[in-house]
């Protein structure tokens, strides 16, 4: 469980693929400082396992389902990684419960500065539209954030400078993918009204 509250902007320093999966490896000090084999990491938004650590660096593999779901296969040497551990028991919510499970990707459309902040605009999937509500809450690329709108087939966010300096947004362009996760509660909400009305 995570809180959505990027630690760290880590970089990948390897890639190997192999023939379903993909094994990478980043470089994170904050992340890896305690990291042991069999912990999670969010990388992009995406709960990964570590598999390998030694110094600032771990190692996680990538099967074929995550690949596809998420903007992790488009990683190369040299991308720049949000980064967060998962939160401990007693821990401060920070931003809101983020499971690190990726449930679409959408793109980058545009982007609106001002003196102050950054409105960035980004393309929302079809199945995920009914899960987005104004000034409610979305994971991008693993970042916790509220939406100023929601359009029919986008939504909008706004960005302060701490943000833009210290993740992956402050980095990507129109055309560029990025992960969503939307609100879990949204999801279990429609589960049990709908079985509800099965139901009746």
């Amino acid at each position: 469980m995570f809180t959505g509250i990027v630690e760290e902007l880590g970089e990948v320093t390897s890639v190997e693929n192999l023939d379903d999966a993909s094994r990478f490896r980043l470089r994170g000090p904050v992340v890896t400082e305690g990291a042991r084999h069999g912990d999670s990491i969010a990388v992009n938004g995406v709960c990964l396992t570590v598999v390998d650590h030694e110094g600032d660096e771990f190692t996680a593999d990538v099967m074929a389902e995550t690949l596809n779901r998420s903007s992790l296969g488009a990683l190369a040497v040299g991308s720049r990684v949000n980064l967060e551990r998962p939160m401990a028991v007693g821990d401060r919510l920070g931003g809101h419960i983020v499971q690190g499970h990726v449930d679409g990707t959408g793109e980058v459309i545009e982007r609106k500065p001002s003196d102050n902040w950054e409105i960035v605009k980004i393309s929302l999937p079809e199945d995920l539209r009914r899960y987005v509500v104004e000034k409610g809450s979305i994971t991008v690329d693993g970042i916790s954030l509220t939406v100023v709108d929601a359009g029919p087939d986008y939504f909008t966010i706004s960005l302060i400078p701490t943000t833009l300096a210290l993740t992956t947004l402050g980095l990507k362009q129109p055309g560029d993918p990025v992960n969503l996760e939307v609100d879990v509660i949204a999801k279990y909400v429609e589960r049990l009204l709908g079985s509800q009305e099965a139901g009746r």
